[in-house]
């Protein structure tokens, strides 16, 4: 008995087959990132549910909220629960975060500077059904026990974000998606997305998404205006025109005339 020819298995190879030059679908849930121009550049169009992402940026908390707010909102309105923090490097602003849809009550802070204890709350809080997202900072977790981390967020279908230093950009990760943000240098209104790891070709450029919201923009635009508006000279008001009083007697008018002031211009 003959093989069978590669041609014979042509349409069912290629049905689930995934080639490199070619952004790839996602097998899983996503959640829409709310920035379109990255969501055109990601498998699904959104960050994967039950899958690591990883966000590597030179300072521990610079975009984080600017990327991963709308996400959050998104995750806590749909399953009920709180978004656990682990090892935040600062204290969220509760005001800022409520009013762009996330509220301060839907957060769950873990404050440890301990590496296995971040690790090990990370872990527990993927393990809870009722958690929407995980937002970790774990610098100095390793390749297995961030192994770890990803097979939990699969098991129990949440989102995981981890925030790592831009230094181990050229280490292995088991990270379904892995970022490097950055504020771009022409323009400090923007943010640079360098997609380090995604299941599609490499991009040329990175994506570009506002460092603000619409509304903080806008805000900030109003107050520049008012700030300008201060800085300026005072203008000196218009000279009135000249005028000329005139006296009209009243006897000239004749008896039934009145004493009156005309002004002529």
């Amino acid at each position: 008995m003959g093989l069978p020819f590669l041609d014979s298995f042509s349409t069912a190879a290629g049905r689930g087959v995934w080639h490199a030059d070619e952004l790839g679908l996602a097998d899983a849930q996503v959640v829409a990132t709310g920035h379109a121009a990255l969501d055109a550049e990601l498998p699904g169009g959104g960050w994967p549910v039950g899958a690591m992402t990883e966000l590597l940026q030179a300072t521990p908390e610079a975009h984080v909220w600017r990327l991963l707010l709308p996400a959050l909102a998104q995750a806590v309105e749909a399953r009920g629960g709180p978004v656990v923090l682990v090892g935040a490097p600062y204290e969220p602003c509760g005001t800022a975060l409520a009013a762009q849809g996330l509220p301060v009550e839907a957060l769950m802070c873990v404050r440890s500077d301990a590496p296995a204890a971040r690790l090990w709350a990370c872990e527990q809080a993927l393990r809870c059904a009722e958690i929407a997202a995980v937002v970790a900072w774990l610098p100095q977790a390793r390749v297995g026990e961030l192994r770890r981390l990803q097979l939990a967020a699969a098991q129990h279908e949440v989102l995981l974000f981890v925030c790592r230093p831009e230094s181990v950009a050229l280490s292995a990760s088991p990270a379904r998606l892995r970022l490097r943000a950055e504020r771009c240098a022409d323009d400090p209104a923007q943010i640079a997305l360098h997609l380090l790891k995604r299941r599609g070709p490499p991009l040329a450029a990175p994506v570009r998404v506002p460092a603000r919201n619409a509304r903080m923009s806008a805000l900030l635009a109003a107050a520049r205006v008012r700030r300008q508006l201060r800085l300026q000279p005072p203008v000196a008001p218009a000279a009135a025109p000249s005028a000329t009083v005139v006296r009209i007697d009243a006897w000239k008018g004749g008896p039934d005339a009145l004493d009156r002031l005309a002004v002529v211009v």
